[in-house]
C-alpha cells in the first residue's frame, strides 16, 4: 500500500521530502557512523543540530533577540502547569475559554491560583471565538490566556485579543508556522509540534526574557522552571533529540517553500478548497461560525450520524484517513496542516461530491 492522505488532528502528516531525507540519514547522519537517535546530546555533532534548528525558527517567525527559544518535553500539557507556575506573581490569571484545551489548562490553573474565566464560547459548542475587542481583564492579572486554534471545534483567533496590556500567553500547536504571526504581541507562545511541525515529543516554547526569572512558586520542579531549561540553553537534561533533528529538517523546508508568508497563502486556497465545498453542499455541513474558522482544522457533520459512520468507513476504504472527528464532537474532520498537499484537499472534496451524489436520494 502505497502513502495515505491522512487527515488526522495529531501526531499528523510530515512532508514526504523531510520524512525521505531523514530515511537516508537513519543509519549514518553526515558521514558521523551513527545515526541521530544514538548520539550524545553533549556532541558538537548535536549541538549544531539545535543551533541550527532555532536559527531557522527564529529566522521563520522573526523571533526578536529578547525571546528565548526552548525545545522542552512533556508536551504543551505540561506546560499548563508550568505557565502559572512561571508566571503567578498575583496568584491571578485570566482564561479564555474556547475549547477543551484552554479549558483544561485553566481547570490545571486553578491549583496554584485564582483563574478567571474571562470570557468562553462554550454556549455555543465552542463554535466560535467569542469578541475579545473589550474583555474584563482583571485588574491583578498575571497573565491573560488563549488556546489560538482549537483543533477539536475548528475555530481560530480571528485577531488578537486586547489584553489591556496585561501578559499575552498562547497555545499555538495546531496554527504555528501556518501563517506569520507578530511574536512581540505576546509575553509567550508555546506549541506541542505534533500537528505542524514535527514528531511527537517535543514542546516548543519562545518566552520573553523578562518573563524569565527565579523567583517562581516555591515549589516548582527544577525540570518546570523556564530558568533552568534557558540557562542551560534546552540541555539541562537529554532532551527529544531525534524529534528536534525532524523539527529542524521541518523549518528548512517551510523556508525552502518561501517562509510563511507563502505559506499563509498555500493554506488560505486549500481551506478554501473545502470550505467552499461545505458551504455550497446539500449533505455537508460545517459546523464554525464563518468569522472563526480555522485553515488547520476543519469540522462538519452532515446531520445523521449513521450516514457519518457510512462515509467515515468508505473514506478509509478509498486511502483518506482519520477523518473522524473528536469523540466530543462526532461528525466528521478534516485536518489540513501545512505538509497535507493540495491534491489531498482537491481528492478529498472530490470524494464527498462522489459520496453526496450516491447518498442522495
Amino acid at each position: 500500500m502505497g502513502r495515505v492522505y491522512n487527515f488526522s488532528a495529531g501526531p499528523a502528516v510530515l512532508p514526504e521530502e523531510v520524512l525521505k531525507e531523514a530515511a537516508e540519514e537513519m543509519l549514518d547522519y553526515r558521514g558521523c557512523g551513527m545515526s541521530v537517535m544514538e548520539m550524545s546530546h553533549r556532541s558538537k555533532m548535536f549541538q549544531d543540530i539545535i543551533d541550527e534548528a532555532e536559527a531557522d525558527l527564529r529566522d521563520l517567525m522573526n523571533i526578536p533577540d529578547n525571546y528565548k527559544v526552548l525545545f522542552l518535553q512533556g508536551g504543551a500539557s505540561q506546560q499548563f502547569s508550568a505557565i502559572p507556575m512561571n508566571l503567578m506573581k498575583n496568584g491571578v490569571a485570566d482564561y479564555i475559554i474556547t475549547g477543551q484545551w484552554a479549558k483544561k489548562a485553566y481547570q490545571e490553573a486553578k491549583k496554584y491560583g485564582k483563574a478567571n474565566a474571562i470570557a468562553s464560547s462554550e454556549d455555543k459548542t465552542f463554535s466560535y471565538i467569542p469578541d475579545c475587542s473589550d474583555l474584563n481583564v482583571s485588574e491583578d492579572a498575571d497573565y491573560v490566556y488563549v488556546c489560538y486554534n482549537n483543533t477539536i471545534y475548528g475555530t481560530k483567533f480571528p485577531e488578537v485579543p486586547n489584553t489591556k496590556g496585561k501578559i499575552l500567553v498562547a497555545d499555538m500547536s495546531s496554527c504555528i508556522l501556518s501563517e506569520p504571526v507578530n511574536v512581540e504581541d505576546f509575553g509567550v507562545i508555546y506549541f506541542g509540534v505534533q500537528k505542524n511541525v514535527g514528531p511527537a515529543g517535543v514542546v516548543v516554547c519562545i518566552i520573553r526574557e523578562d518573563l524569565i526569572r527565579d523567583d517562581v512558586m516555591e515549589f516548582t520542579p527544577n525540570m518546570l522552571k523556564w530558568k533552568t531549561q534557558a540557562d542551560a540553553n534546552s540541555l539541562f537534561n537529554t532532551p527529544p533529540c531525534y524529534g528536534i533533528y525532524i523539527c529542524g529538517k521541518v523549518f528548512k523546508w517551510l523556508k525552502a517553500k518561501g517562509g510563511l508568508e507563502e505559506m499563509k497563502k498555500i493554506n488560505e486556497k486549500k481551506a478554501a478548497i473545502l470550505y467552499d465545498f461545505l458551504d455550497n453542499s446539500k449533505m455537508f455541513k460545517g459546523t464554525v461560525e464563518k468569522g472563526s474558522r480555522s485553515l488547520m482544522n476543519v469540522p462538519f457533520v452532515t446531520g445523521d450520524k449513521d450516514l457519518d459512520a457510512k462515509f467515515i468507513a468508505e473514506s478509509k476504504a478509498a486511502g483518506f484517513e482519520n477523518l473522524k472527528g473528536h469523540r466530543t464532537v462526532g461528525g466528521m474532520r478534516a485536518s489540513i496542516y501545512n505538509a497535507m498537499p493540495m491534491e489531498g484537499v482537491e481528492k478529498l472534496v472530490e470524494f464527498m461530491k462522489a459520496f453526496e451524489e450516491a447518498n442522495t436520494k
